[in-house]
C-alpha cells in the first residue's frame, strides 16, 4: 500500500509500504480520511507523542473508514461497516489501568503512536477499538471523534454552573471544539482570546459572547475575571495568562500540548491566594462512542471546522510548513 512514513526528525516520505498480517482480533480498514493532530507535528519535530515514537512509522491517529476484512475471531463488525477509531490501547494489568485510570497506562500503546495509523490507504486496527458510524455522521466527522473525546475528557473534569464566566484561551480547532461544549452546558459568558481576527466572526456564530485579541492588549481586562479559564494552546505565555485571568476560586484546565521544553513563570502565593484548581488533561478514556452521539444529535458541529483537505501525495510538503498554511484544522482525504 502507499503510505506517508516518518523516517525520522523532520522526515516524510510517500512509499510503497508493506502492510503487516491481520491479527484474529483486528480489522483491516480502508482509511477515509485522517486528521492532521497538532501532536503530529510535535512528533514530526522529534517530540513524542502519547508514547514514545520510534520511526520508520504510519502516523495518524485520528482516522475513520470501511472494514475491508476481520479477523477470524471478529464478531461484532462485518466488511462494509463504517468505523471510528479510538487509537488508544491498555495494557490491563498495571497499577493505573487497574485503578480505574487506564489512560496513564504504563505500557500505553496508540495507533499513529507506537503503531502504524491513518496516513496510509489501510490501516490494520483491534476491533475493540473500533465504533460503528450512524448513517448521519460523515466519515470526516468520525475522523475527529478522537479529538472530540479528548476535548469531552478535560471538559468532563470541570465543574460548570450556569453562572459562569468561561474563558477558552485559543481559538483554534480544539477551542471550538471547547466552545460548543461550554455552549451547550449553559453557562453565562463565555470569551475566547484569540490572535487571530479572521477567526474571530466564526467564533462569535460558534456561541462565544466576545473574542479578543492578546496582540493589542484586549485580553489584559481580563484579569482575575474568570471561573473558569481552558487553555488550549500550549504556550508558556498562554499558560501565564490563563492563571492570571482566573478569579478567586477559579478553575484553570492545561489542554493545550506544550512541547517538552517549555517552561513557564507562574506565582504560587497567586495560586494559594486565589485557592485556584489548575489540571491537565491527558487523550480520551473511554469517551468515544459520547463523542460520537454528540456529533450526531449536532450538538457539535465538525464540518464547519475544516479549513483544509490534503491529499496524502501532499505530507511531506505540508508537514515541513504546516505552522505557516494558517490551518484551523487540516485532513488527509483518501476518497
Amino acid at each position: 500500500m502507499k503510505a506517508a512514513v516518518l523516517r525520522g526528525t523532520k522526515t516524510i516520505e510517500v512509499t510503497e509500504w508493506d502492510e503487516r498480517q491481520l491479527g484474529k482480533d483486528e480489522v483491516r480498514l480502508r482509511v477515509a480520511c485522517c486528521g492532521i493532530c497538532g501532536t503530529d507535528q510535535h512528533i514530526y519535530h522529534g517530540h513524542p507523542g502519547s508514547a514514545e515514537v520510534t520511526p520508520p512509522i504510519v502516523l495518524g491517529h485520528e482516522l475513520a473508514g470501511t472494514v475491508e476484512a476481520v479477523g477470524v475471531k471478529v464478531t461484532n463488525l462485518q466488511p462494509g461497516d463504517r468505523v471510528s477509531v479510538d487509537p488508544n490501547m491498555y495494557c490491563g494489568s498495571c497499577e493505573f489501568c487497574r485503578g480505574g485510570r487506564a489512560h496513564l497506562c504504563e505500557r500505553l500503546q496508540a495507533i499513529g503512536v507506537t503503531r502504524d495509523g491513518g496516513m496510509g490507504e489501510w490501516c490494520i486496527v483491534p476491533a475493540a477499538n473500533c465504533y460503528k458510524l450512524p448513517e448521519q455522521v460523515s466519515l470526516i466527522e468520525g475522523a475527529m471523534v478522537e479529538p472530540l473525546g479528548c476535548v469531552l475528557h478535560g471538559f468532563k473534569k470541570l465543574e460548570l454552573r450556569a453562572n459562569q464566566h468561561v474563558i477558552i484561551a485559543g481559538g483554534g480547532f480544539i477551542g471550538q471544539l471547547f466552545l460548543q461544549l461550554v455552549k451547550a452546558a449553559g453557562v453565562a459568558r463565555i470569551t475566547v482570546i484569540e490572535p487571530v481576527v479572521q477567526k474571530h466572526g466564526s467564533l462569535l456564530a460558534l456561541g462565544a459572547h466576545a473574542v479578543v485579541s492578546p496582540i493589542d492588549g484586549g485580553a489584559d481586562e481580563l484579569r482575575n475575571s474568570a471561573d473558569v479559564v481552558i487553555e488550549c494552546v500550549g504556550r508558556s505565555e498562554s499558560v501565564e495568562l490563563a492563571c492570571a485571568a482566573a478569579r478567586k476560586g477559579g478553575q484553570v484546565l492545561l489542554f493545550g500540548v506544550a512541547a517538552p521544553d517549555v517552561r513557564v513563570s507562574i506565582s504560587p502565593f497567586e495560586i494559594f491566594s486565589k485557592e485556584l484548581r489548575i489540571m491537565g488533561s491527558f487523550i480520551n478514556p473511554y469517551t468515544h462512542e459520547e463523542a460520537i452521539t454528540l456529533i450526531a444529535q449536532g450538538i457539535v458541529r465538525i464540518e464547519p471546522l475544516i479549513s483544509h483537505r490534503f491529499r496524502m501525495g501532499e505530507l511531506p510538503d505540508i508537514m515541513s510548513r504546516y505552522p505557516q498554511l494558517n490551518v484551523t484544522k487540516g485532513v488527509i482525504m483518501h476518497e
